[in-house]
């Protein structure tokens, strides 16, 4: 089952999206970015104005720059603001940019920091290739056992320091509170301490908090923004197509510091945006305005859907921790972060070695993308996976909208079936690797 490097799987062109929320699209948001499409098209500038291809009709003035008027993506970037100032970070628009994707908007972040990048490990598929793409070096400091997302503060200083003494020039941390592969929540201490770590050797951070509202548990699990702790060192970053929009509909936002180096910073992020056609296409910034209003619609599917990914997940985590593998268990998000290695034995029986062979073995058996580790910058010999919760809903509307409404969507035919289907493939192997054990 080994592949040859002719074959590809590459970690850009064959890395996994982000994990689908599997349900309907909601009413609203089709129909506000309708509204929109019909009315009046086009994008908008990053920062809220016309954009490179001119003003959109029907704006308003925009800083108070006359003639320069505002697009759907200013009132996208009011919206933000409103939503920051509700979870505690009050925000004005000249403190805000936003983008057609995370990536895109970090790809511009990186690129106004400058030097080299630190990421935890493991850490989201779509971060490190933006960093490569610009020719910057790559670092990956190790996590904590508690949670994904942020580095221990104690690798995260050697690391620091091991590469200024090689000559390095690190200048950017980018981390997530809840966080993709793993699906944790960081704990509020240790991410203090991470962040301070951080502003002590001088790193600009970037958290990515495209997660932050898919909590499984809202109101047990304690989430803070590293915004919250060092204002003036952090800028936050949200893909909208996490827990607010479709995978379809592009759309990110980021909060700048407010001090002058903040300004600075936001001015350079907003240059390379323009230069590169990074703008929000005006019927999703519309959407996205909408979603990030959060009318009663949108409040309610958005907790219905983090409860209904919740029971899935740790439907799976029951499942894959009985099998005797090991998993942390989920708090947020839409997937579940698995680590085979106590299955080796019986994994190797099936030419299965490392995580690029693990993908392939499981995403045949399973019949749904199962990216392995090495695509989270993982190591590539640790057998980890990401498996998502969104295939579980269903594949069609009708199954995934009876998912959603169930009191115990676990006991949904379609739901029983794929679940039974993964304790199958993950019980063969618990029970294979168990021959395998040398006798006592």
């Amino acid at each position: 089952m080994r592949r040859t490097e002719q074959e590809g799987h590459g970690p850009v062109r064959y890395g996994p999206p982000l994990p689908d929320q599997g349900l309907p699209v909601l009413p609203g948001l089709t129909a506000a970015l309708t509204a929109s499409a019909e009315g009046i098209g086009g994008t908008g500038g990053p920062d809220g104005t016309g954009g490179a291809g001119g003003p959109v009709p029907g704006g308003r003035p925009s800083d108070g720059v006359p003639g320069r008027p505002r697009s759907d993506v200013g009132a996208l970037l009011d919206a933000a603001c409103a939503y920051w100032a509700r979870r505690g970070l009050p925000t004005e628009p000249d403190r805000t940019a936003a983008a057609s994707g995370g990536p895109a908007l970090l790809l511009a972040l990186t690129a106004a920091v400058g030097g080299d990048v630190l990421l935890p490990r493991p850490c989201a598929a779509w971060w490190e290739p933006q960093a490569r793409l610009l020719g910057r070096a790559v670092f990956h400091a190790a996590t904590p056992a508690e949670c994904g997302g942020v580095p221990d503060p104690y690798a995260l200083l050697e690391t620091v320091r091991r590469v200024r003494a090689e000559g390095g020039d690190p200048r950017l941390l980018v981390l997530s509170v809840a966080d993709d592969p793993a699906a944790t929540v960081a704990p509020p201490e240790l991410l203090h301490e991470t962040v301070e770590a951080a502003a002590g050797e001088g790193l600009h951070v970037v958290s990515d908090e495209t997660w932050r509202d898919t909590l499984h548990q809202e109101h047990d699990t304690v989430l803070l923004s590293p915004a919250e702790m060092l204002p003036d060192r952090v800028t936050v970053l949200t893909d909208l197509s996490g827990a607010h929009l479709p995978p379809g509909w592009p759309a990110a936002v980021a909060r700048f510091p407010g001090d002058a180096a903040g300004a600075r910073l936001r001015a350079r992020v907003l240059d390379v945006l323009t230069a590169t056609g990074a703008g929000v296409a005006a019927p999703v910034a519309a959407a996205a305005a909408y979603a990030l209003g959060e009318p009663g619609d949108v409040v309610a599917r958005r907790a219905a859907a983090a409860r209904l990914h919740g029971r899935v997940a740790a439907a799976l985590h029951r499942t894959v921790v009985s099998a005797g593998a090991v998993a942390r268990p989920p708090r947020a998000g839409r997937h579940l972060y698995a680590d085979l290695g106590p299955l080796r034995p019986a994994l190797a029986a099936r030419d299965v070695h490392d995580a690029q062979e693990l993908e392939d073995y499981l995403t045949a058996r399973l019949g749904t993308p199962v990216p392995g580790g090495h695509r989270f910058c993982d190591d590539l010999d640790a057998l980890r996976v990401r498996l998502s919760t969104g295939p579980f809903l269903g594949a069609a509307d009708s199954e995934r909208t009876a998912s959603l409404m169930s009191p115990a969507p676990l006991e949904l035919p379609h739901v029983r079936r794929a679940l039974t289907q993964v304790a199958a493939v993950f019980d063969e192997l618990r029970d294979d690797a168990g021959r395998w054990e040398s006798p006592r």
